[in-house]
């Protein structure tokens, strides 16, 4: 009896001690560095997990662990190398690509990935009635905006052509320099026919077979644990072709929209890396702990949209007034801690070389003359209207410093309406919207991966915004030239038009800013803020 009421006596104090914080449990982060599982704050839940159907960065994170294309991108240099395709050849004159796939890739469930995948998959990405917000990006290959667009719906008219079991060719309209660059996004990645088909048409746009218990990938983790709001595991596939070199056992991703909440995770060592970090915190980093905060140049821009469809903002002089009348240097240095870059244009000054026009600058006096001219003398008669921004406290900063710029130099009112993720790019994607907040991250180094969204009626486009010359320069001219100083006169040219009539307000060029663990390698800091995970690894410090 009394070595029994020892015993209950020991285990009572041993349970209080972990309850008061005793130090004999171990951090989340301890443990997965010691077991090899990242714990990384991803910002927004996911809306999905299909490689053609989703559009943002934090789909972007999970996808690109479940799923491979024919190219990776390297994380140190960004150059592509060999992924499910071994090697590849390109014809003298650009048009031709010809991919050797591995014969040793396949997927989860033991299939082989074959050139028929890819070529498929490139089928389903184009088809029209999927409504893939993405399917532009693959149009350099001969014929697939015709395809994408319903000009012609026999799919082997498209430059995508199974030569054997494991080789493809891809044709393509004119020489694109950053082609394998494209292959690496996730609107190039495979998926697997059979498996989508088993859970209804290929062009469902919400399908069970992206679930966990039901997919069928070829990237080198699987999908072991999905639950709404609270994280989704990855997990390393011991039948991935290169799994020797993968050295993270698994990942998990935990939803983080608040920042408040996730910079507390971190602080309690619950995450290796975190989305983001609140503004007012990134001085205090600086100060106090400089070693766990990570702030470098990204491929970025911040803006605002403006649906041009909507009245007032179908007249240009009404845009231009609202894009004059945002001072920019005065919201980094106050808002924005002065971490980030002032942006006058769409595309990042210095991508790959070229220097948007600056037709842009803060000029209020010239944006009340023509909120005047445009019949809104003082902001007189001007109705409220709604500025749109998805949950999170920085952009909550943000709206509420413009909103108050155009009260001052305008005379305007600004109600700001907040959404969550997902409800969010559903009110951008049905244009119910007057302005909405917008960041646009370059999915591959070139000016053109900004400027090709605003092309006529293409999938990112939500503003109304239509010109048949920017259609021209960006989409025929500027592809033609192998000269890079021509390619990105026209794109000058191009942006400078799209600039005259701001379908968009950009405010600022992207710096990330996060939190990163000691324990968190081979992830460095890249212009695009990329990690390929099969280089990242976690060590712990000695």
């Amino acid at each position: 009896m009394i070595l029994k009421r020892m015993h209950w006596a020991v285990l009572f104090l041993s349970l209080l001690l972990v309850g008061c914080g005793g130090g004999s449990e171990e951090r989340r982060v301890d443990v997965g560095t010691r077991e090899g599982v990242l714990h990384y704050g991803n910002g927004a839940e996911v809306q999905g997990l299909d490689p053609h159907i989703v559009t943002g960065v934090p789909e972007n994170h999970v996808v690109s662990a479940l799923f491979e294309g024919l190219t990776s991108k390297n994380p140190y240099t960004l150059e592509s190398e060999p992924a499910a395709a071994k090697s590849w050849d390109i014809s003298e004159d650009g048009l031709t690509y010809t991919f050797n796939l591995r014969e040793d890739a396949n997927w989860t469930n033991g299939d082989p990935v074959t050139a028929e995948d890819f070529r498929w998959s490139f089928e389903r990405a184009l088809t029209p009635a999927l409504g893939n917000l993405n399917n532009y990006m693959l149009f350099p290959i001969a014929n697939a905006e015709a395809f994408a667009n319903g000009v012609i719906d026999d799919f082997s008219q498209v430059g995508a052509r199974v030569i054997d079991r494991f080789t493809l060719e891809i044709n393509l309209r004119s020489p694109t320099p950053y082609f394998l660059q494209l292959l690496d996004h996730y609107i190039a990645y495979p998926v697997h026919r059979a498996n989508i088909e088993a859970f209804g048409s290929y062009t469902d746009r919400v399908s069970r077979w992206a679930r966990e218990g039901n997919m069928i990938n070829n990237g080198a983790f699987e999908l072991t644990e999905w639950q709404v709001n609270s994280h989704i595991r990855v997990e390393k596939r011991a039948s991935y072709w290169d799994a020797e070199n993968i050295k993270l056992n698994a990942i998990v991703f935990y939803p983080t929209e608040n920042l408040v909440t996730e910079e507390r995770m971190f602080r309690d060592g619950q995450l290796h890396r975190t989305n983001d970090i609140p503004l007012d915190k990134v001085p205090v980093y600086l100060e106090e702990d400089p070693e766990h905060i990570v702030i470098a140049p990204y491929l970025g821009t911040y803006y605002y949209m403006i649906n041009t469809t909507r009245k007032p903002f179908d007249d240009v002089r009404v845009r231009k007034a609202l894009v004059l009348s945002i001072d920019r240097k005065l919201l980094n240095d106050t808002v924005l801690e002065g971490i980030m870059d002032p942006s006058y244009a769409l595309v990042p000054p210095g991508t790959l070389g070229y220097q948007p026009p600056e037709i842009i600058s803060f000029d209020p006096e010239r944006a009340r003359a023509l909120l005047a001219a445009a019949g809104f003398p003082n902001g007189e008669g001007f109705p409220v209207f709604e500025l749109l921004y998805n949950t999170q406290e920085n952009h909550r900063k943000i709206a509420i410093a413009i909103q108050q710029m155009w009260q001052t130099n305008l005379g305007i009112s600004v109600s700001l309406l907040n959404q969550e993720w997902g409800v969010y790019l559903n009110t951008q994607e049905n244009q119910n919207y007057d302005v909405s907040r917008r960041g646009w991250i370059g999915d591959y180094v070139d000016p053109n991966t900004f400027l090709d969204m605003y092309i006529t009626d293409g999938g990112n486009n939500r503003t109304g915004f239509s010109s048949q010359r920017y259609d021209q320069l960006v989409l025929e001219e500027a592809p033609t030239r192998l000269n890079q100083d021509e390619r990105f006169a026209l794109y000058y040219k191009a942006e400078t038009i799209l600039m005259d009539e701001v379908p968009i307000i950009p405010i600022y060029t992207y710096q990330t800013k996060m939190l990163k663990d000691s324990s968190f390698k081979g992830a460095p800091s890249n212009i695009m803020d990329h990690y390929n995970w099969k280089y990242v690894y976690l060590e712990a410090s000695e």
